[in-house]
């Protein structure tokens, strides 16, 4: 064999499995899975109190190039990526020029073989330049690989655009991710409304801008039997409407990040632009609300919305400053210290939000460590204690609001088709 991992705790929650066993790979694939593979390896790792888990995937991240190369690059993200734990990432479409074409599909994807140690997976705009009025070549942009359509922190305000978006959408049998803002009701806002505005003099986004379109969407989605998967969620009532849509049969999934997971509107106070992103912060009932999604199964993926900014947009005045923050290199070792580690969630949980259910919402034959499966491989340390310092980030943006939390646990190495691709 070309490499055995040695007595690892094997996670998979497609096979329901977690075991201490080797597991083996030949030819990018896994091949045996035993409590002890007697064959040498030409390669052998020892992964005692190690977890061994199925490839790790970002399915929501900004990459910049083309475009904004001085903020990140493919190469640089996906590097992030890889140390970060993340054996594949779905970019976004709001590159410049917008990724609404075969031709710059193909540019990503030409771009991602020559540069990437991971996979990079295109996700197409619904509309031409995510101007919300011409539906996009999707159609040309599936053929060379997208995986699903999003206009993404453009979204789609006419209700018959999005409608056709989403009828066409099944013609290929791509999920939309949707980013739910009613850009009437967030005009000028630029943090939570609430309190906290009130009290900073900065004016306010309110909640109901999210929550007005998750649930226009979701009747769109019902309508027209479409896969619409709702973007970084941030509020108790968008939860509520999508467990509901759930109910009537509707084909909805959601994700939600680490930072509306961990953090509320309270640490805008510092006027730290690292706290401002979109959708906004938000409240506590918010918070928590959310972080029962993931422990109940209501919420389907934890992905990053790495924003890359390049500093000196960062540096402006709270009002000025882009939104947006970083995250491939932090997501997974917060979850992992602040919501497994306390029990919030199960080992199999994370895998589930991490791995197995971006796969099967992306259609991607990843996200198990079956006999056969291609050998895209997360390996984290339970143990490993580690503070979050930007200056270390192989991504070109510093733009995190966890700089100098202290975490135990994180990944230690990464392996993309049976190729370890980093390792600490």
């Amino acid at each position: 064999m070309q490499l055995i991992l040695r007595q690892g705790r094997i996670v998979d929650p497609s096979q329901k499995l977690n075991t201490v066993a080797d597991l083996g790979i030949e030819d990018g694939r896994v091949v045996e899975i035993a409590p002890k593979i007697g064959t040498k390896g030409k390669k052998e790792i020892d992964a005692r109190g190690l977890l061994v888990l199925p490839g790790f995937i970002d399915m929501h991240v900004h990459l910049r190039e083309p475009g904004r190369e001085d903020a990140e690059t493919i190469e640089s993200g996906t590097n992030a990526g890889a140390r970060g734990g993340f054996t594949g990432v779905a970019c976004m479409p709001n590159t410049q020029p917008v990724n609404d074409s075969e031709a710059v599909t193909s540019f990503i994807l030409e771009r991602a073989r020559e540069v990437s140690k991971i996979a990079v997976y295109p996700v197409g705009a619904i509309t031409k330049g995510s101007q919300g009025k011409t539906l996009a070549e999707i159609g040309e942009m599936h053929r060379t690989g997208i995986v699903a359509i999003s206009d993404d922190g453009h979204p789609v305000q006419d209700s018959q655009v999005m409608r056709r978006a989403m009828e066409y959408s099944k013609l290929f049998n791509l999920p939309v991710i949707d980013h739910c803002e009613d850009r009437d009701l967030s005009a000028g806002g630029v943090m939570n409304e609430g309190y906290y505005s009130t009290a900073l003099g900065l004016r306010g986004i309110n909640p109901a801008a999210e929550e007005v379109q998750v649930v226009r969407d979701l009747i769109l989605a019902h309508y027209t039997g479409a896969h619409v998967h709702i973007a970084h969620i941030s509020t108790k009532r968008s939860l509520e409407a999508v467990v509901r849509a759930r109910r009537q049969k509707t084909s909805i999934t959601c994700e939600a990040t680490p930072h509306h997971l961990l953090l509320t509107d309270a640490e805008v106070t510092s006027y730290n632009t690292n706290t401002k992103m979109n959708p906004p912060l938000r409240s506590r009932e918010d918070v928590d609300a959310l972080v029962k999604g993931i422990a109940s199964g209501d919420i389907d993926v934890i992905a990053s919305d790495h924003a890359p900014h390049n500093i000196n947009d960062k540096m402006l005045e709270f009002d000025r400053a882009p939104f947006g923050v970083v995250g491939l290199e932090t997501s997974v070792s917060l979850i992992f210290d602040r919501f497994v580690r306390p029990g919030i969630i199960s080992i199999e949980r994370m895998v589930q939000l991490f791995s197995t259910n971006p796969a099967r919402i992306l259609r991607l034959e990843r996200g198990t460590l079956a006999k056969g499966a291609c050998a895209d491989i997360t390996v984290l340390d339970p143990e490993l204690e580690h503070q979050i310092d930007s200056k270390r980030f192989l991504s070109r943006s510093r733009n995190t609001p966890f700089e100098g939390w202290k975490l135990r646990g994180g990944p230690t190495m990464t392996i993309v088709r049976g190729k370890v691709v980093w390792n600490l």
